[in-house]
């Protein structure tokens, strides 16, 4: 009886906060967000506390030594980047992601066709990571899209898994974490597929970037930004997530990509204004891009009429001739009961500055249990 009372008196100078933590780590689960300089926000600004792991983006690669670099204009933010976001959370893990939208991806496929560059790449990324004080690694290479770079990602990632191995060997510090940024699906609309045994064997996860599916500069209609379900044409969360696995993915290993941002649309008619309406090209930005806090007040603004479409899992509002399809708390809910359903690895949100007030992170890291994985 005496022990059980030192228990109780005990427990309430644990926090809370601090139990979630470390049954989040034993759990492996990722609660992961994205991060870059021009975001609008500093790191310190960012509520770590809602978050397991945060990628720092992006650090590139040097077409002429193949060595992995960070820019001179960010070598000060990226350097202090994990002590700022771990000041809230200790527990925090922080992965330098390389590459992104705006990299070269012919130069990727050529650091990687030979082994001596790819040997280059992984030394200098384990050693940029290292002193500036990363937990991980994070491969952002768009879309190879032959069979002899996707064999090629495939060596890369093998050697890059061999190197971490021995480098934490050597040092006695845990190993490198290792994820990669890639398509919804392994199939996609490259004419080959992921080296998805190369990546199973080699990543700790990857983050299937289920987003993107219609955007007013390569879509002739409207249509759902991050559908969960298809919507007709298999673009969706679930068509890839589903097609991973079946390529022999682990679902352990796969984590669901979620936008905090919108795609906006310029209607054709402002009365035909549901899915697959025809469009005049992008509204809002050249590019039709809006974060969700931006989404938001023109709702707000515009007294725009919001929709949620619970067949497919995504939301859109519309306001005049201007339509704008986004995630919300709702539809956030529904993929992250469906991450924990499939057993995914969790999920990941590009970007965390979109976020209005960190109420979208508020709303995922309350639905995810600790106990997911």
């Amino acid at each position: 009886m005496a022990s059980n009372d030192n228990h109780i008196l005990l427990f309430p100078f644990i926090s809370f906060f601090s139990l979630l933590q470390i049954n989040s780590c034993m759990a492996q689960i990722v609660k992961g967000g994205s991060w870059f300089p021009d975001s609008g926000i500093t790191p310190s600004d960012i509520d770590s506390t809602l978050f397991t792991h945060l990628f720092c983006a992006f650090a590139d690669l040097n077409a002429s030594t193949n060595q992995v670099v960070i820019s001179s204009a960010n070598a000060q933010s990226f350097a202090a980047f994990t002590s700022d976001v771990q000041q809230k959370n200790p527990s925090v893990l922080t992965l330098l992601s390389i590459g992104g939208g705006s990299s070269n991806a012919t130069d990727f496929a050529t650091m990687a066709s030979q082994s001596s560059s790819r040997k280059t790449f992984i030394d200098s990324s384990i050693a940029l990571a290292r002193s500036n004080g990363f937990h991980g690694l994070d491969l952002d290479w768009g879309s190879p899209d032959t069979e002899d770079k996707m064999a090629n990602l495939g060596l890369l990632l093998r050697e890059w898994r061999a190197a971490v191995s021995a480098e934490a060997a050597n040092s006695g510090e845990d190993a490198l974490l290792l994820s990669a940024a890639v398509q919804y699906s392994p199939h996609y609309w490259s004419p080959t597929d992921y080296p998805v045994a190369a990546m199973a064997a080699s990543l700790d996860w990857i983050n299937a970037m289920a987003y993107d599916f219609f955007a007013p500069n390569w879509s002739s209609t409207t249509g759902p930004l991050a559908a969960l379900y298809n919507p007709g044409n298999r673009l969706s969360g679930d068509d890839g997530v589903s097609a991973w696995i079946q390529a022999g993915m682990p679902a352990k290993q796969i984590g669901l990509g979620i936008p905090f941002y919108g795609s906006a649309f310029t209607l054709a008619d402002a009365n035909n204004h549901g899915y697959f309406a025809p469009i005049n090209g992008s509204a809002i930005s050249s590019e039709g891009m809006i974060q969700y806090n931006q989404i938001a007040k023109y709702i707000s603004l515009n007294n725009a009429t919001t929709v949620y479409d619970s067949t497919v899992v995504s939301a859109y509002c519309y306001s005049g001739r201007t339509w704008i399809s986004y995630d919300d708390k709702q539809t956030i809910s529904t993929k992250v009961a469906y991450a924990k359903g499939r057993g995914l690895r969790g999920y990941f949100a590009w970007h965390v500055a979109g976020d209005d007030n960190w109420q979208l992170n508020y709303k995922l890291f309350l639905i995810l249990p600790i106990e997911f994985i």
